[in-house]
């Protein structure tokens, strides 16, 4: 092979190791450093001298490692053989990452598991080019910010999976609210990864979580957003009327129930409902209504609320019904579907009673004219 005279490399910002072609050298032979760049003799596996930024004219005098392990006369321009490896130090600075697969994450505050996905990008470049060659780049004879990401990958992942839960547990996050931290999460993944990539003469210059995607139509997470949805409720009303308005529902819903089994139930809720626990409702309405008032007051700034609405509940057809206000009340009477004998209940009241009992009522009924005489 003929003789090398000149030794450069003109590189590219994703190349961040080259080995020169050519190992046939002379003294006398150019090396051209340019910037952001610093080249190694390389012998037998062992690297030597380093030349920086710059034009070398390559002599005994500048390469004295590599002239004693090799033993080049002195003078001349006489030929031997090295490796020459160029390391490119300059920063790059979109290497992008993701979670390859769903991290299955515990929420804290609700205790549901969701699969959560990652993404973001970082920069880096080469804080201690020996330490890279020794450690990392081996016989490869060209390494690339791609090979870098590709090795680095697992931990990254690693990393940020256990930051991120730590976050999340230590300050009671929910998994939903982490968009909105992402610059905390980013900083705190960054400290984390960033001594195991110096441990190979790598430094990170930033590091960013861009997204964390949760998929909407995972039932896991359509399941967390129904609970949350439920703990603001019960945050916003109150303990007592989130508990009354869940047994309204079974109430309602055991009374609607057709055939024999949804008959008895809602027979035997609504007789109970009249004869066994009408008082303990009565007491725990007007305990109800208290806070209730109290919780909206506090959420409205302290905005007086509005008058109570007069509502009764009706049993008829041995079925609860209602409740229903004073106008449908009175369109019931007006259409002969609430009698005097119909039993109701309002809050307030310790017990069912007839529906002409009820002050409210009256009026209404004293308006419907007798039935038609026969």
């Amino acid at each position: 092979m003929a003789i090398i005279d000149v030794v450069k490399y003109d590189g590219n910002d994703n190349e961040f190791v080259w080995k020169f072609p050519s190992e046939n050298l002379r003294l006398g032979t150019q090396l051209v450093v340019k910037q952001s760049q610093i080249a190694f003799f390389v012998k037998g596996g062992q690297i030597l001298d380093p030349f920086e930024c710059g034009t070398h004219t390559l002599h005994t005098g500048n390469i004295p490692i590599l002239h004693k392990i090799i033993n080049i006369p002195f003078g001349g321009d006489t030929p031997f053989q090295a490796e020459v490896w160029y390391v490119n130090l300059i920063s790059k600075l979109d290497n992008k990452w993701g979670t390859p697969t769903p991290i299955q994450m515990e929420d804290p505050k609700y205790g549901i598991v969701v699969p959560v996905r990652a993404f973001g990008q970082f920069g880096l470049k080469i804080s201690e080019p020996r330490l890279f060659l020794e450690s990392l780049v081996g016989t490869i004879k060209v390494y690339t910010a791609d090979k870098i990401v590709e090795y680095f990958t697992g931990k990254i992942i690693s990393s940020i999976t256990t930051t991120i839960g730590k976050k999340i547990v230590l300050e009671n996050v929910s998994v939903l609210q982490m968009p909105a931290i992402l610059d905390d999460l980013s900083k705190l993944s960054e400290n984390a990864i960033k001594d195991e990539f110096a441990k190979f003469g790598i430094e990170i210059v930033n590091f960013y979580i861009m997204s964390i995607n949760i998929p909407e139509n995972d039932p896991s997470v359509i399941k967390l957003k129904e609970v949350k949805e439920k703990a603001m409720y019960l945050k916003t009303v109150g303990k007592d009327v989130y508990s009354f308005d869940r047994s309204m529902d079974v109430l309602n819903t055991a009374a609607g129930n057709e055939g024999n089994a949804g008959n008895l139930m809602g027979a035997g809720m609504g007789l109970g409902m009249g004869l066994g626990i009408g008082g303990n409702m009565g007491n725990q309405m007007g305990n109800i209504s208290e806070k209730v008032n109290t919780n909206l007051q506090q959420n409205q700034n302290n905005t007086p609320p509005p008058p109570p609405m007069i509502q009764f509940f009706v049993f008829t057809n041995n079925q609860q019904q209602g409740p229903f206000d004073i106008q449908q009340l009175q369109l019931m009477i007006n259409q002969g579907t609430l009698q005097k004998e119909t039993f109701v209940w309002k809050q307030g009241m310790q017990n069912w009673d007839k529906a002409e009992n009820q002050q409210e009522l009256q009026l209404f009924f004293n308006q419907v004219p007798p039935p038609p005489p026969i």
